[in-house]
């Protein structure tokens, strides 16, 4: 039996079984699975189990096993099981105790702050997009990094390079206007023409207000709320709308309707919105310069803790799209250089057989950018680490902020993001996270871990 394949069976050995899934999904990292029955989960032995980096419980239960891995864990467990990832069961196929299941996960969604609720459907818009953004930016990183050294200029190759990297930017708009969509319970072509309707070129022949619109005003913000009202006018249409001609004018009323307040209302106030957020984020790194770069990196990873660090997606392209870089990126990535650090001290002093393992599985992943492993298989667990971890990436925060690194695009942060860095600052970003790295293993070995710590694990 394959690795992945055991470790999806006794996955599911101490959830309950399999008749005890009513869906399957997963992220980058994480395994997803909506449960019928909570008790029957033994969450001891589930923690336990050789491959199982992390669990989290929320509205769903998470565990973690890592990229790559978790593509294959899903898939077996589809196989097993019989049930489509990412699918759940309609409403009428559901027995009475499925049904309370699914109401206790709603009521656990709905439970929650409004804020909280809010990044989370951020992040669920652009979770999908990530293995795109991070693929094109890399190339993109690459082909420029190529020309910035006057290697390939005006070639076939370079031109095919910079198409491929620059394919899911040109669109971008359109995508997280469908994903909205989507996410709402709209029509997700309709939030696609949201999306394409706020930038598209013609938009500049349009006078309104007596300005000439400006395409792409207002962003990615203007395209998740044009595209979030898309739902709700395309449901209060359909309330009322005869069966027999909905499809003709239930989107035709809804497109002619929010396309006319989106330019007039929308695309104004979105901007506002975006600016604000951009240039105030520049003017805190001017202002606050070490100490803002230092909190900004020593806070960063309680977000990725409960998975809200995707609701910060949008702001890093609203910041490319105007000042063609991205200040913030590189400070955050010191959060996963000090886990970075952090696990290699434990691993250095650790005599436990299994928390050593975990860290080994997880530092190549960790070296780049993906600290998921590392945060819910080591830090997290043992506790003073992942305050050590932050330390560590606070040294790294500030320097960065300091030496005014960014990055031309977003993507995976830690090594694989220097082919990304912008104006050749190659080496300041690499020192950034060497120091990260540093002061991570320095604050954890000497104050972050003892033994018995490890004695849980």
């Amino acid at each position: 039996m394959k690795k992945h394949q055991r470790l999806a069976q006794d996955i599911l050995d101490y959830v309950g079984g399999k008749e005890n899934i009513l869906k399957i999904s997963h992220c980058m990292t994480r395994l997803r699975l909506a449960l019928k029955d909570d008790s029957k989960v033994s969450m001891d032995a589930l923690k336990r189990v050789d491959g199982v980096m992390g669990v989290i419980e929320d509205e769903t239960l998470q565990i973690v096993v890592g990229p790559g891995t978790v593509n294959k864990v899903a898939a077996e467990m589809s196989s097993i099981t019989g049930m489509t990832i990412g699918e759940e069961a309609l409403p009428g196929d559901l027995t009475f105790s499925e049904k309370a299941a699914l109401d206790r996960m709603d009521r656990k969604e709905k439970n929650k702050t409004p804020f909280k609720q809010l990044l989370r459907k951020i992040g669920n818009i652009f979770i999908p997009l990530i293995p795109g953004l991070v693929a094109s930016g890399i190339i993109n990183g690459v082909a420029n990094f190529a020309k910035n050294a006057e290697y390939g200029i005006g070639t076939t190759w370079m031109q095919i390079l910079l198409l491929l990297g620059s394919g899911i930017f040109t669109y971008l708009a359109i995508l997280v206007g469908w994903n909205t969509a989507k996410e709402f319970g709209g029509t997700p072509v309709l939030g696609a023409i949201a999306g394409a309707f706020l930038f598209n070129p013609l938009l500049a022949d349009i006078v309104i207000y007596g300005e000439p619109l400006v395409v792409g005003r207002g962003g990615l913000f203007g395209v998740i709320f044009a595209a979030w009202l898309m739902t709700v006018v395309e449901k209060r249409v359909r309330s009322f709308m005869p069966g027999s001609v909905d499809i003709i004018f239930t989107p035709l009323i809804t497109l002619l309707a929010v396309g006319f307040f989106s330019l007039y209302a929308v695309v104004p106030v979105a901007g506002l919105l975006s600016d604000g957020i951009t240039i105030g984020l520049n003017m805190i790194l001017d202002v606050g310069g070490v100490f803002a770069g230092a909190l900004l990196a020593g806070f960063f990873l309680p977000l990725v803790m409960v998975g809200l660090h995707h609701g910060l997606t949008p702001i890093h392209l609203e910041l490319i799209e105007t000042f063609n870089s991205t200040a913030l990126l590189p400070i955050l990535a010191m959060a996963g250089a000090g886990q970075v650090g952090a696990a290699i001290a434990i691993f250095v002093k650790t005599k436990n057989k299994r928390l050593r393992n975990i860290i080994k599985g997880g530092l190549p992943v960790g070296f780049l950018g993906i600290g998921e492993p590392l945060l819910y298989g080591v830090t997290l667990p043992l506790g003073r680490p992942f305050v050590t971890a932050c330390l560590g990436a606070a040294v790294g925060g500030a320097f960065q902020a300091v030496m005014k690194t960014a990055a031309l695009g977003i993507g995976v942060s830690g090594v694989s993001l220097i082919p990304l860095i912008a104006d050749n600052k190659y080496l300041f970003y690499f020192l950034g996270l060497l120091l990260s790295y540093v002061f991570g293993f320095i604050f954890t070995y000497l104050f972050g871990f003892k033994e018995e710590m490890a004695d849980g694990i």
